[in-house]
């Protein structure tokens, strides 16, 4: 029973680690990238719609998006989403293709996105941190009903406590990789 207290700890802390990776992914650095648009979604016949699974999206230059909608009729509705997703970028549409230059982030725009970028560690941080605290609560409760002996209940806890302290060292690693990536010029 304690062991799936760990594996399920572990299988947590991995989602949360699997989310601070996406979440990081749509935070912007100098470079075109096709995750700056995960968040945006177009109202497609009255439903909201991701915009990359109305178009294609490719990036042919380093400071260049192009957006591919499937439906040549909906081109103007996801250049409007676009616009109004708030992502500093000035979108423009010949018709049947929507064209995004990202322009260069000035150093105060970095440092706000470098901000977000930690915000984001530190949500991580604090799930990885609640992960631990409810495993040491049900290895608790399994001493309680006399599963385990309290050698094993301290052994179990060492064991959570390194776990949370790896998954918070990768945090730190994404979020350090993020703003090295961000605060590039």
């Amino acid at each position: 029973m304690s062991e799936s207290v760990l594996k399920d700890a572990k299988s947590k802390m991995q989602k949360s680690l699997e989310s601070l990776s996406r979440e990081l992914a749509t935070i912007r650095t100098g470079r075109a990238n096709s995750n700056m648009l995960d968040r945006v979604t177009v109202d497609y016949y009255g439903a909201p719609t991701p915009v990359n699974q109305l178009a294609g999206i490719s990036v042919p230059e380093a400071r260049m998006l192009t957006v591919t909608p499937y439906d040549k009729g909906s081109v103007d509705d996801v250049l409007k989403a676009i616009q109004q997703a708030d992502l500093g970028v000035n979108p423009t549409s010949d018709g049947t293709m929507i064209r995004i230059t990202v322009p260069q982030l000035t150093e105060e725009r970095r440092k706000e996105f470098v901000k977000d970028a930690r915000k984001e560690g530190e949500n991580a941080k604090v799930a990885v941190r609640n992960i631990r605290r409810d495993a040491n609560d049900d290895l608790k409760r399994l001493e309680k009903d006399g599963e385990l002996t309290e050698d094993d209940l301290r052994s179990y806890t060492e064991d959570v406590q390194q776990l949370t302290n790896d998954y918070i060292d990768q945090i730190d690693k994404m979020c350090d990789d993020k703003e090295t990536d961000i605060m590039e010029v």
